[in-house]
């Protein structure tokens, strides 16, 4: 079975979901005191003789899961899941982490992409990029000195936290002493032993720890603030020595915390809530911690309260949805800004393993990254702490009942150079319309390697922004794209990705092809203030470039555009002197446009036709103000398959 701790989060969840009040049975009973082999037995009895309730299936399936037979563990979910895709979500990654282990994750991928409609984007983004670590087998190229504590004994030691300078807290199961069992089982109840950290970083001589008030209960998962110097840790919900229970007769776990003069008290504590696995950061006075609220993304989720000397300032406020997931989330430990907690969602490599996660500026998370095998296993691996070595490097801790292990669960301790966890990339910003400046949705946003190799793509939301996320590289091409929209490209150099790490915002801007273009006599043409030439001449002036320029943009910016240049005049002067002179001026426009980058091939003629389509009545031989005359001259490039572009 799974730690015993970790058994508590799961029943106390799975007791406060919603179903029909069923009839007692002895499945039941065996289930809810977590004898999974007896509850199977009683429950394919009970099915023989009448229908289970989807409540009871879903027992029957967890108890499967639990004594991992996988198989079965699945035909029983799908049982459900066929009548009711409705199932909670803690119930669908169960479903998903039995089919993993029986069917592989071709099945799990394929099973997911008939749900993308209804499962979050953060999700699924984390999936993806976590099968495709997987499968690429991309690693940190860490070495990873791996050992187990000589301490460890056939109980279940774990949640290890390092206590002031050469000593360490930890969970232990292992027996307690007569007057604090009174009638209990040995090992009913977690107790926080402490140990002394030896030179080769062994836990030596462990023993219960008498820095904070005795109970006849649960005291588990420490953490020690050496800034506070007092020790954070799970209790019982208990007062004057007796259990408490809420009006449905359960009885949760609150975080305590006692200070260095042996003051105790309760700071999360609700009759119908447990919370688990205490962490509080220095740096910004936050204390963390899983807690299994019935609002939450799955089992347990990972929270922080804003705290002032240990004083709660703050709702408790979710990590969201990039931590926390359908599965449970638990054992958070902040280090040099990146968030590490274990999780057993269905895209880990079994059981709970242990994750990375960088805390971004604006506060949101890059994607947690499983830490591979070696600090995980195919079991249960959590608990993970780490701190820089005295000598070099850095050394850490962390849980696992791990099939080589001593007892249930060990505490294992490791030496490593680096920071675990692969480096990510977090690219983020918003694509704009040129020209509005208001965002542009759905447009794609590329990333490509040095030999043009897509990456990643990704859509931007309905305001035009985006979050792309990549392993880390040294050099990178960014473009972004829509039908009817330019493309934009980006070059990152190393110094220009370094500076990426300071969470800076890469903002792109695409024109929209529409805003180019404008309708005049009947046809598309390249939208531009009018202008003309000098009386009788075809030179381009200054602003006459100003405004061609416009189609050198368009042009640069759609090369698939085919031009057409008109030239027209107005009535005054020879008919034929007239034909020459728009001649000229349209191949005047055309030579432009090619010395400003515009390819011949983009112009597919040019054309002038004089007098010969005037705009108004001022043919020759006419009085006509100067005003009217003006509109007949006129330079036009034509967009000739503007309709067949898209």
């Amino acid at each position: 079975m799974k730690y015993k701790f970790l058994i508590l989060i799961a029943f106390l969840f799975v007791d406060s979901f919603s179903f029909a009040q069923d009839k007692k049975s002895k499945g039941d009973d065996f289930f809810f005191e977590y004898k999974y082999t007896q509850a199977i037995f009683e429950y394919k009895k009970e099915k023989n003789e009448h229908p289970l309730s989807k409540r009871q299936l879903l027992n029957l399936a967890d108890s499967y899961l639990h004594t991992k037979n996988y198989k079965n563990a699945t035909d029983t979910y799908l049982e459900v899941y066929k009548e009711d895709t409705e199932i909670s979500t803690y119930h669908f990654n169960n479903m998903l982490q039995a089919m993993a282990k029986t069917s592989g994750q071709d099945r799990v991928k394929a099973f997911l992409a008939t749900k993308t409609d209804v499962l979050s984007n953060e999700l699924l983004e984390n999936a993806e990029f976590n099968y495709e670590l997987q499968e690429s087998e991309k690693a940190d190229d860490l070495v990873y000195e791996i050992f187990n504590i000589n301490a460890n004994g056939p109980a279940s030691d774990f949640s290890p936290s390092f206590y002031k300078d050469d000593r360490m807290l930890f969970t232990s199961t292992r027996s307690l002493s007569e007057n604090k069992k009174k009638g209990y089982r040995e090992s009913e109840y977690l107790e926080i032993y402490v140990a002394k950290v030896g030179s080769d970083d062994q836990i030596l001589n462990p023993n219960p720890f008498l820095d904070i008030p005795e109970s006849n209960f649960h005291q588990a998962t420490p953490f020690y603030s050496e800034t506070m110097d007092a020790v954070f840790y799970v209790s019982s919900n208990a007062a004057d020595g007796v259990l408490t229970f809420d009006s449905n007769g359960k009885n949760s776990l609150a975080v305590m915390m006692t200070s260095k003069d042996g003051t105790a008290q309760y700071l999360l504590r609700d009759p119908s809530t447990s919370f688990y696995y205490p962490f509080y950061d220095a740096k910004t006075s936050r204390l963390y911690f899983a807690a299994n609220f019935p609002n939450g993304y799955g089992g347990t989720d990972l929270y922080y309260v804003d705290t002032n000397e240990g004083k709660i300032m703050s709702a408790p406020i979710n990590l969201g949805s990039r931590i926390n997931t359908p599965g449970n989330e638990i054992s958070p430990f902040v280090f040099e800004n990146s968030l590490f907690f274990a999780s057993d969602i269905f895209y880990g490599l079994g059981g709970m393993d242990i994750y990375k996660s960088e805390l971004q500026n604006d506060e949101s998370f890059s994607i947690p990254v499983n830490l591979g095998m070696g600090l995980n296993s195919g079991e249960d691996d959590f608990g993970f702490i780490i701190k820089n070595n005295e000598t070099e490097g850095l050394i850490g801790y962390f849980s696992s009942n791990r099939k080589e292990g001593k007892g249930k669960d060990d505490i294992y301790g490791f030496q490593v150079a680096d920071k675990p966890g692969l480096k990510t990339l977090v690219l983020r910003g918003q694509v704009n319309n040129t020209t509005s400046k208001e965002g542009v949705s759905k447009a794609a946003v590329r990333a490509y390697d040095t030999d043009l190799n897509l990456i990643k793509e990704v859509y931007t939301n309905e305001d035009g922004t985006y979050r792309l996320e990549i392993p880390w590289r040294e050099t990178l091409m960014l473009e972004a794209s829509k039908e009817r929209y330019s493309e934009t490209i980006r070059s990152f150099d190393e110094a220009a990705i370094q500076s990426l790490e300071d969470n800076s915002l890469v903002d792109l801007e695409l024109l929209f092809l529409d805003d180019l273009v404008e309708e005049k006599e009947d046809q598309t043409v390249i939208k531009m203030n009018k202008f003309y030439f000098q009386k009788g001449r075809y030179a381009i002036t200054p602003e006459i470039a100003a405004e061609l320029d416009k189609a050198v943009v368009a042009v640069k910016s759609f090369p698939q555009l085919q031009l057409r240049i008109e030239s027209h005049t107005d009535s005054r002067g020879g008919s034929a002197t007239n034909f020459r002179l728009s001649q000229n001026r349209a191949d005047a426009i055309k030579d432009y446009l090619e010395q400003n980058g515009v390819s011949s091939s983009n112009i597919l003629y040019t054309i002038g036709y004089g007098e010969d389509k005037l705009v108004n009545t001022c043919k020759s031989g006419g009085f006509c103000p100067e005003q009217l005359h003006n509109q007949n001259e006129r330079q036009l490039i034509v967009v000739l398959n503007y309709d067949l572009i898209y």
